[in-house]
């Protein structure tokens, strides 16, 4: 029987029809900054489900220092021209558009310059390379524009204004539910397990340090859900998250390192086994888990980044 402790849904799907990408930064993003028309096209498909998208931020050579990006927009006629490189874009090689951020002033100050630009992935010109993670996954990928034709209607907000849009997104993409919702499915099959186990014909339940190990991973699961759902509200009410999405984000990424740390300390050398090994715990998922759980405090912005913005923005102290 699944334990009580968690009575929601806790799984973070990333399979075809379900466009975090769209749903939860594009959708806000364009009803702030969107003309009507761009709402009109783009908003009913993403509810639908019947669109994916993903998001070209980062580059080979701009990651923390975003503003730094070089990929170019340049203007002919009724279109703009896109050449350049984007790298960690989740999900594009299933994608059928993307949210691009360009520079289209190369000889403004780096966080000005850049437009906010959507590309269909069908254009000529666009091309997809997987990049595999350590696990064997592939989620990341590469894409290659190459004088790929985008029509100006697809600028979102004013051109050379793209930065604030794009950080707009960021605040909506780090509202983090996704790290708790993991976190805590994770705590609750390892909860059942330990139940259920004995070690040396003693109750595994009655292992004084991993019951306590447990019980501080399920209070930072908990905080980290409530951080989340805050950012959720202050989005339904129509508030723009910044400090407190860049909180959301940090703790609930670092809780998912903490509490995918201590299922391998808990369940010991069988943690380590992955999927397929028919000894392997919880169907091998903590080792999947804990190697992809690094990625999250790099991913939508570093934890470094996040408690600048905290600092900054959330306690007035000046840039260190």
């Amino acid at each position: 029987m699944r334990s009580t402790l968690f009575n929601e849904e806790m799984s973070y799907n990333r399979a075809p029809g379900r466009d975090i990408f769209g749903v939860r930064m594009l959708a806000p993003t364009l009803m702030i900054y969107g003309t009507e028309d761009q709402k009109k096209t783009f908003l009913l498909p993403v509810s639908k489900g019947e669109v994916q998208w993903c998001q070209g931020y980062s580059e080979p050579g701009s990651g923390s220092d975003l503003a730094s990006l070089q990929t170019r927009a340049v203007s002919d006629g009724d279109d703009y021209v896109i050449n350049g490189s984007k790298i960690w874009t989740t999900m594009a090689h299933r994608a059928d558009w993307i949210m691009v951020l360009a520079r289209t002033d190369p000889d403004a100050p780096k966080h000005r310059g850049i437009s906010f630009i959507l590309v269909d992935m069908r254009s000529p010109g666009v091309s997809v390379q997987p990049v595999y993670n350590m696990t064997g996954g592939h989620d990341f990928n590469q894409i290659f524009f190459d004088n790929v034709r985008v029509p100006k209607r697809n600028l979102v907000g004013e051109e050379n204004r793209g930065w604030y849009v794009g950080v707009t997104l960021l605040d909506f993409e780090r509202s983090g539910i996704d790290y708790s919702a993991t976190s805590r499915r994770l705590l609750s099959e390892l909860i059942d397990h330990f139940r259920a186990s004995r070690n040396n014909g003693e109750p595994m339940g009655e292992d004084f340090q991993a019951r306590n190990m447990l019980t501080e991973r399920y209070i930072e699961a908990e905080t980290a859900r409530l951080l989340a759902y805050n950012v959720a509200w202050m989005q339904g009410q129509g508030l723009v998250p910044n400090k407190e999405a860049s909180m959301s984000k940090v703790f609930g990424s670092e809780t998912l390192q903490r509490v995918t740390s201590t299922c391998m300390e808990v369940l010991g050398l069988y943690g380590q086994l992955r999927p397929g090994d028919k000894w392997a715990p919880l169907n091998g998922r903590v080792p999947e888990n804990w190697m992809f759980s690094f990625s999250h405090t790099i991913a939508a912005g570093t934890s470094e980044v996040q408690r600048n913005i905290i600092a900054s923005r959330g306690l007035a102290l000046p840039r260190g």
